[in-house]
């Protein structure tokens, strides 16, 4: 008994001497995998308003909005973040394939407004 407990102390010691394992953020970034899927982004010159994005969206994610182009008023998505989870149909059914899900996982916000992003603000 007194040996699981010696045993128990030494490990303690060895954790209390060893680096954090905590990343520091944003910059350090954490590795991802070739599936993981974060961010959308937006090709607003590709995009054709077709609104297939919006409409296979099982969590209402996209809305289509108004936004002026060098070729006049046109209806692009509008993502509500907060309600993503990420589940790529909006990549899949976009036939210019101008919607898709990057690496980028920077999702920290101080006010839920910041998680509705405007069309201008994917581009690129």
């Amino acid at each position: 008994m007194a040996f699981k407990a010696l045993n128990s102390l030494v490990r303690a010691a060895a954790q209390a001497f060893k680096k954090p394992s905590t990343l520091e953020f944003p910059e350090k970034r954490e590795l991802v995998t070739d599936n993981f899927r974060g961010m959308l982004k937006l090709d607003i010159n590709t995009c054709i308003s077709c609104s297939a994005c919006a409409r296979i969206c099982p969590n209402k994610t996209i809305e289509m909005v108004d936004i002026e182009t060098e070729k006049g008023t046109k209806k692009m998505p509008e993502l509500h973040m907060e309600r993503c989870m990420f589940c790529g149909d909006c990549e899949e059914v976009c036939p210019t394939k101008c919607l898709i899900l990057t690496k980028n996982y920077d999702f920290e916000r101080f006010d839920k407004r910041e998680f509705v992003i405007r069309p201008e603000d994917l581009d690129g």
